[in-house]
């Protein structure tokens, strides 16, 4: 009877089939089942979840706010468990992806550590995975994003691609041949923490010249806020705008103020675009790929940033002139990216877990016919 009683039992199981999940998503994706996943995107300021199905598409979305960093990270791991309980009462669900903000182990279990949330070392794949009845894919949310432009975005039909995310800081990921390359510790794509200024800003991960404090959100309001501050004349519009009160300063109104004309925002997009392209270069001399696919809430500047980082991507290539150049595109599904991506990559998890079950369901119905038959056996005179 105890192996019919594991039918109940959603922890240890299911973190052995999660363990089997390999490295060759790209053949895996095209036999996964079609059927509808949860995507959770965890951020700094929110947590988004999402059903989607095979073919990308949200069927419904929830929002919350991230529970302050200084709670457990038992508090965020609830706030997930409702979302995805909530949208498990209206969808039939068969497994769930979480795109994080922060480092993930090779494993894609454990976050090893998350700027924005108090996740330490944490188990979050296995802890979730104890209390949910269906399986757990966890990944870094960049990697998730990338995964969706090439799988429906920006990134379709390539097979070398490099994803960029401009938000407060710089995230990305890189796919080669269909597949994730996550390196060896699973924290490959950290790309805004390329020194391209030697002694330059002083950045958050404790070193100076960070690819991130002259190409990002924080770079952009920034440069915005010290013109400002400096009472600067080509600032005048910004901070009558503002009246005043430079704190108010935002990327998303410079952006709004850059497509109504302002020229000090238009050029701050421009610089931040110039030094966008100057990263994209470097990695284009180290990695090679066929397609650079730039996301994140800094991309909604559009060709105000593209256009000047193609620009200087094309001045600093090296071998420019003699060498095929990488298409830079726009990401195209917007902030939904890692919620989308990680629904899709829990598929891959979800066609295990219903062979196990399927088999387990099997069992239990032999182990039914053979009692029942017992029981007529039995009662026979």
């Amino acid at each position: 009877m105890s192996t019919y009683r594991d039918l109940a039992h959603r922890g240890s199981a299911r973190a052995t089939v999660l363990r089997t999940v390999g490295t060759r998503e790209r053949r895996s994706h095209l036999t996964a089942p079609r059927v509808p996943t949860v995507g959770i995107d965890i951020g700094g300021t929110k947590v988004m979840a999402g059903v989607v199905d095979a073919d990308g598409n949200i069927l419904e979305k929830l929002r919350a706010e991230t529970p302050d960093k200084s709670k457990s990270p038992k508090v965020v791991e609830d706030t997930i468990m409702e979302l995805v309980l909530d949208l498990s009462d209206r969808h039939d669900v068969h497994a769930v992806g979480i795109g994080a903000a922060g480092w993930v182990d090779a494993e894609r279990n454990r976050i090893l550590f998350a700027p924005h949330l108090s996740w330490r070392n944490e188990p979050l794949r296995d802890r979730l995975a104890g209390r949910l009845a269906v399986p757990v894919l966890v990944d870094n949310d960049a990697n998730t994003a990338a995964w969706a432009e090439w799988r429906f975005g920006a990134g379709r039909g390539e097979d070398n691609l490099v994803m960029i995310t401009l938000g407060t800081g710089i995230g990305g990921a890189l796919l080669e041949d269909g597949q994730v390359k996550r390196g060896r510790f699973g924290v490959a794509g950290e790309f805004g923490h390329m020194q391209v200024v030697p002694g330059g800003h002083r950045c958050a991960c404790g070193n100076r010249g960070c690819w991130e404090q002259y190409s990002s959100g924080n770079a952009l309001v920034r440069e915005a806020r010290e013109l400002a501050a400096a009472d600067s004349p080509v600032a005048y519009g910004i901070i009558e705008h503002v009246k005043g009160n430079i704190a108010d300063i935002t990327g998303p109104m410079i952006t709004e103020l850059a497509r109504e004309g302002d020229a000090m925002c238009i050029e701050l997009l421009q610089d931040i675009g110039q030094w966008l392209g100057v990263g994209i270069a470097n990695l284009a001399a180290a990695l090679d790929p066929s397609c650079f696919v730039i996301g994140g809430g800094v991309s909604a500047a559009d060709d105000l940033l593209i256009g000047p980082a193609r620009d200087a991507f094309r001045r600093h290539l090296t071998g420019r002139g003699y060498r095929p150049e990488a298409r830079i595109a726009r990401a195209q599904l917007g902030p939904e990216a890692g919620m989308v991506g990680a629904a899709d990559l829990a598929r891959l998890v979800a066609r295990r877990f219903r062979r196990a079950k399927r088999r387990r369901v099997e069992r239990y119905e032999r182990y039914e016919r053979f009692t029942e038959s017992r029981r007529t056996t039995q009662g026979t005179p």
